[in-house]
């Protein structure tokens, strides 16, 4: 009884302190928009958010196309292409992009309010409202872009159909119920505010004063550079806009959407050459743009329109891509479908009549071969890699999710000097992120001015042929470029123009949405090659792809569409 007593009085207790004022709930410490508006750290960092989600160079959704194979059997492209992709599982989806849309939207609503203080001066506080508002729009239309390019397509009804667009931020028990904008509507939207962003934002951000735009010719340069300065060059620019601009048109005039109509090929070929004069031209060119990636330092410089902070050492790519001979878990393997799109020296398509030899396949190769991908006796990582019979544990098939499954590793984006060393230890590089090339832009010039008029179009005072024969210079391609001077019709230029992208960009992050925008098939099957001791042995079914043939456009995720009913799907799915 006593200790029934006991608990009682503590039941007691315990309850007369949760019945006190002092127990009441405090107000959860949260930011809310009457303090993001008014404090610049803070407003500032809903801008960062915009930042955050860029697409670089190192994404390898090539493993789902007819350019590589992943060795891990849980990778989600691997799974995607053989069969798995679905409204429920859909690794390519980019529809979570959307939270950077509404984190930017904030911020606009901030810039809007006119509250804060960047600086005490009123031109140079002037000058930052107008900068973060014209980056605020440039990335709200960028984010935009990546989710039209993975969700685009024709809805049920057969209409080509776009995303929703945002403009305004909206609460948590808000209205998302909106329904898709035609295609091109969508694509409209992107356009304005990157138009809208381009009032707004200097060209460049530099420290030489012959760099300022004229719009800016009664600012003073002092206080110009402390909004406008060098210390901003990653930041998003007016070029960059001009350029994100160009692949946009592109992306929306290919076969698979507007095909040619409504003039996005000529918007997509004077914006791309507009921005490629102002480097000169063809003759601006990087000439060390084919390894952009091999540096500690940013000497390539002249390849970069937008690329990331240089960061520390590292070698986390270099241990999931090199071989295992050298401590990597090879798990990117080009196929022998890439290695045959790689021309001969010459330039002429790799095939026997053109002196193409199937028992010694590399002898006399376009040199960009050797620079990306490892092939049977490469020299690489501070080894030879030997992918056939007597090869070790670098043959082909050797050990389950590590050797090689096509006869090939990859070579491109690794910096071959790091070293990983057989005690765990890492002799790690610098690396960093891109975000966009000169010579994709001089490729999408190429592309978009083929399609008005043919390979001698002149847009801008160049053309087609004028770019793929600089750029196949530079690939060490021998001169006079024979093969080029056969190409006169717009639809071989073409086929030429798309393999040299396929070249050029592979493992960028580029084939598994050009193969869907051009209209091309998706279920090409990856082959290897294998040196059997006697002989080369091509392999023709490594991997079966297995797309629906609706599959060139991605669906809607399942969940969206489920809540809210206005989310019209795509075809199929």
């Amino acid at each position: 009884m006593r200790n029934l007593i006991k608990y009682i009085l503590l039941v007691s207790v315990f309850a007369g302190m949760v019945a006190c004022d002092s127990l009441e709930p405090i107000d959860e410490n949260r930011l809310d928009f009457d303090y993001v508006s008014t404090v610049p750290q803070s407003a500032e960092g809903l801008l960062l958010h915009g930042y955050n989600g860029l697409i670089d160079q190192f994404i390898f959704s090539e493993v789902a196309t007819d350019d590589a194979v992943n060795n891990k059997l849980n990778n989600g492209y691997k799974r995607m292409a053989l069969g798995e992709l679905t409204a429920q599982f859909n690794p390519a989806s980019r529809w979570n992009t959307f939270e950077r849309v509404f984190y930017l939207n904030r911020f606009l609503e901030v810039i809007e309010a006119g509250e804060i203080q960047w600086n005490r001066d009123e031109d140079i506080n002037a000058l930052f409202y107008q900068r973060m508002k014209g980056e605020a729009l440039a990335l709200r239309a960028l984010h935009h872009f990546y989710v039209l390019q993975a969700h685009a397509g024709k809805g049920a009804s057969g209409e080509l159909l776009g995303i929703p667009y945002f403009t305004e931020f909206i609460e948590a028990d808000g209205d998302f119920n909106k329904p898709r904008l035609s295609f091109e509507g969508a694509v409209e939207a992107i356009m304005k505010d990157f138009d809208d962003a381009l009032d707004l934002l200097p060209t460049d951000y530099s420290e030489n004063e012959s760099d300022v735009d004229p719009w800016y010719a009664d600012v003073d340069f002092g206080k110009y550079k402390v909004v406008n300065g060098g210390q901003y060059n990653l930041r998003i620019s007016g070029r960059i806009v001009k350029a994100l601009k160009a692949r946009l048109a592109l992306f929306a005039a290919s076969p698979s959407f507007l095909n040619g109509q409504n003039g996005y090929y000529n918007m997509a070929a004077n914006t791309a050459g507009e921005v490629l004069n102002t480097i000169g031209g063809i003759s601006g060119l990087e000439p060390n743009g084919i390894e952009f990636y091999t540096s500690d330092n940013d000497i390539n410089s002249g390849e970069m329109i937008w690329r990331g902070s240089i960061g520390g050492n590292s070698s986390g790519y270099e241990e999931r891509m090199f071989p295992p001979s050298v401590n990597g878990e090879g798990e990117v393997n080009p196929t022998h479908n890439l290695v045959m799109a790689f021309p001969m020296q010459n330039g002429y398509p790799a095939t026997v009549a053109n002196g193409f030899d199937p028992q010694n396949p590399y002898a006399n190769r376009d040199p960009r071969l050797g620079k990306y991908i490892v092939v049977n006796g490469s020299s690489f990582g501070g080894g030879i890699i030997n992918t056939g019979v007597g090869g070790g544990i670098d043959r082909l098939d050797s050990i389950p999710q590590f050797s090689t499954t096509t006869g090939y590793y990859l070579k491109k984006l690794l910096r071959p000097d790091v070293r990983i060393n057989n005690d765990g230890t890492t002799t790690g590089k610098r690396h960093y992120d891109v975000y966009f090339r000169y010579t994709e832009l001089f490729l999408i010039f190429a592309e978009a001015a083929n399609e008005i008029g043919g390979p001698d179009q002149q847009v801008e005072g160049m053309s087609a042929r004028d770019v793929i024969g600089a750029i196949r210079q530079r690939a060490g391609i021998t001169q006079p470029d024979a093969y080029l001077a056969t190409i006169t019709t717009k639809e071989s230029m073409r086929e030429l123009i798309r393999n040299e992208r396929r070249l050029e960009l592979s493992f960028e992050g580029h084939r598994f949405w050009d193969l869907r925008r051009w209209g091309v098939s998706l279920n090409e099957s990856a082959q290897g090659y294998f040196d059997d001791g006697d002989n080369y042995v091509e392999l023709p079914a490594v991997e079966i792809r297995n797309y629906q043939p609706f599959a060139t456009y991605m669906p809607i995720p399942n969940a969206e569409t489920l809540k809210f009913s206005e989310l019209e799907q795509n075809q199929g799915w």
